[in-house]
């Protein structure tokens, strides 16, 4: 590790030249490579420079434009840190399968394995040319004119303004001589190339051209027509199987549409600005709302048939200053309710829930956790598992996602004044064994649920929390007394949704002395463990991870909480009772003892579990859970 081998570019092209132009020295890098060494991660050396604040981003982008480096594309990108070593090596092996072969850089996004607003900016920094976004309200309407709209699209180019004697040009690829000649052609005078991105470009093609009929067509070339477009987006997200939402972001030139796809969102595609208002006018012409009103949010529902299935669809509109900003939440995605034992609880959890809350003549059993947690579908295998001749079974829902013959189900609509309020007076008097009600929502719902109980009746509901206790104590907030809270309710159960590891890619995971620190573990704890983490392949998106799996956390009520609550003691001390007296394990550790057995990784956990308090030691939590 000498200064002459960093000099001849042993550690990388743009560390050797930052010591060139004495930006860095010879020792800041080799105590760079120590640290590193430590840490033992595979981090860029020119992250952890700037981690130790020897140079800024601004400082190393500035010299890079300075000083030209002939370097590839994927080099260039993994000195910088914006992909892994595997990054590179997959893209190269994607690149090599396919035929006709793309650009490494498209390769890359087109597998999400980078951003393409992140690799046009490099590009931008390694080919020397300025990175822009034409920003159609300030781009040049004489100059547009100049050329034709078959041209732009063709050669994927638009003029920007003039500067002198030349006209600044936004390229999607400016190193391509035939687009820059028929730039120049076009603009009858020489073009100073700029990069930018293609929907960037077409977007402001779109709004620019004077051709179009309003919202009819992205483009002369597809010819494709909003309603087509709307219909494409929602028949995608279906044959997806696993998408849950649909969002519909204005941005400052584009639109864009993400799937949230095993809970994270996920690039779909991106459309021209200039169809936003058109295709908000569409969706609220489906879901019956005023096409009138743009300044306020509204609501709505669609019920799409495809295939001969009909799907629920709840729409929202949210104004935001860039316009509607629309999330559309798919519904009655399964038609086969899973069994009890099929949700995903630990064996010794599963059997204390059926024997604890479950078989008990009455009472209130809670499921808590937030919006796509997976709430419904453990609330309906309840019911499944409820479902008896000798059982009278009844619920109030906003909406039914799964319809059960031999239950009474209501689906909420407060358009015909059938609201909550008015069918939990009603449901009481229909002679119920169990009590189903969508959601605790107020004061009032959370009284009807108590009252039921106290009168013989078992009554399943979701509430919006944080874990267990959290729910007991949101009750509390509600003005609902502690003793009735203590004598009514039999168990809360909390739960998240974790992305699982794609089975045809996992590998062995190690954990670093990083990953043990965010996890409050200490490495013999973790005695017996395996951990995993996804490679990335075609099965999985690239992403690692495919389906999800719960993360359970089950509080069954002793004496011992229910005079915590009477007592009003903290949620501090509530919790160590709970572990201490009851058998609870947390939600971090019922996910930390999933990814010890390579289910999910520890990015996950770290992403969607709470942490409270540092997890028990794998083979405790492993006599609690029961294999």
């Amino acid at each position: 590790m000498t200064p002459e081998d960093l000099k001849t570019g042993k550690y990388g092209k743009i560390i050797s030249l930052l010591i060139d132009v004495g930006l860095l020295s010879d020792a800041q890098v080799e105590y760079a490579l120590r640290v590193r060494s430590k840490i033992k991660t595979e981090k860029p050396l020119l992250e952890i420079i700037k981690e130790l604040n020897y140079l800024s981003e601004t400082q190393i982008r500035e010299t890079l434009r300075e000083n030209s480096l002939c370097m590839r594309i994927g080099d260039f990108l993994m000195e910088l840190g914006l992909i892994g070593k595997k990054d590179l090596e997959l893209a190269l092996k994607l690149q090599a399968e396919e035929v006709p072969k793309r650009k490494l850089g498209e390769v890359l996004v087109a597998h999400n394995l980078i951003e393409e607003r992140k690799l046009i900016s490099v590009l931008s920094i390694q080919l020397g040319f300025p990175f822009i976004e034409p920003d159609f309200l300030k781009t040049n309407p004489e100059l547009f004119n100049r050329g034709s709209v078959v041209q732009y699209l063709e050669h994927n180019f638009i003029p920007v303004r003039l500067e002198g004697d030349k006209v600044l040009v936004a390229f999607a690829d400016p190193m391509d001589p035939r687009d820059v000649d028929a730039a120049t052609k076009a603009m009858h005078q020489p073009v100073i190339p700029a990069l930018s991105t293609k929907p960037s470009i077409k977007a402001a093609i779109n709004h620019l051209r004077s051709d179009k009929k309003f919202g009819e067509y992205i483009s002369s070339e597809t010819g494709e027509s909003v309603v087509d477009i709307v219909n494409a987006i929602i028949v995608d997200a279906i044959d997806a199987a696993d998408v849950s939402d649909i969002h519909i972001d204005p941005l400052a030139d584009r639109l864009r549409v993400r799937y949230r796809l095993d809970g994270v969102l996920v690039q779909h595609q991106e459309y021209p600005m200039s169809i936003a208002q058109a295709l908000s006018t569409r969706i609220k012409v489906l879901c019956k709302a005023d096409i009138a009103e743009k300044r306020r949010h509204q609501g709505g529902r669609i019920m799409f048939d495809h295939d001969g299935y009909q799907m629920d669809i709840r729409v929202s509109f949210y104004a935001t200053v860039k316009g509607e900003k629309i999330v559309l939440r798919l519904l009655n995605r399964q038609t086969e309710l899973l069994d009890i034992d099929q949700i995903g609880m630990a064996r010794r959890v599963m059997h204390r829930f059926r024997e604890d809350a479950l078989d008990r003549p009455s009472g209130v059993i809670l499921i808590t956790g937030p919006t796509g947690s997976g709430k419904t579908t453990t609330v309906y295998s309840c019911i499944n598992q409820l479902n008896t001749m000798e059982a009278s079974i009844i619920t109030a829902e906003d909406p039914v996602e799964y319809v059960i013959d031999g239950i009474g189900q209501c689906s909420i609509d407060p358009k015909i004044n059938l609201t909550f309020e008015d069918s939990l007076k009603h449901i009481v008097r229909q002679d119920p064994d169990v009590i189903v009600i969508g959601e605790i929502r107020d004061t009032f719902s959370a009284e009807i649920a108590v009252q039921a109980a106290l009168t013989g009746h078992k009554v399943l509901t979701t509430f919006h929390t944080e874990d267990s206790i959290g729910g007991l104590l949101r009750l509390l907030n509600m003005d609902i007394d502690a003793f009735l809270i203590s004598s009514t309710v039999v168990c809360v159960v909390a739960q998240r949704l974790l992305r699982r590891i794609c089975s045809r890619c996992a590998q062995p995971y190690e954990l670093t002395p990083l990953d043990l620190l965010r996890i409050g573990c200490e490495p013999h704890h973790l005695e017996g463990a395996t951990f995993s983490k996804g490679r990335g392949c075609s099965h999985c998106r690239y992403t690692g991870y495919h389906k999800r799996v719960a993360a359970f956390e089950l509080l069954v009520l002793n004496d011992e909480v229910r005079d915590g609550l009477i007592q009003r003691k903290t949620s501090h001390q509530i919790r160590h009772i709970c572990t201490q007296t009851t058998g609870l394990v947390t939600l971090f550790e019922d996910g930390l003892y999933k990814a010890a057995r390579g289910i999910t990784t520890i990015e996950e956990i770290m992403r969607c579990l709470p942490r409270f308090q540092k997890p028990r030691p794998i083979g405790e939590l492993e006599r609690l859970l029961g294999k």
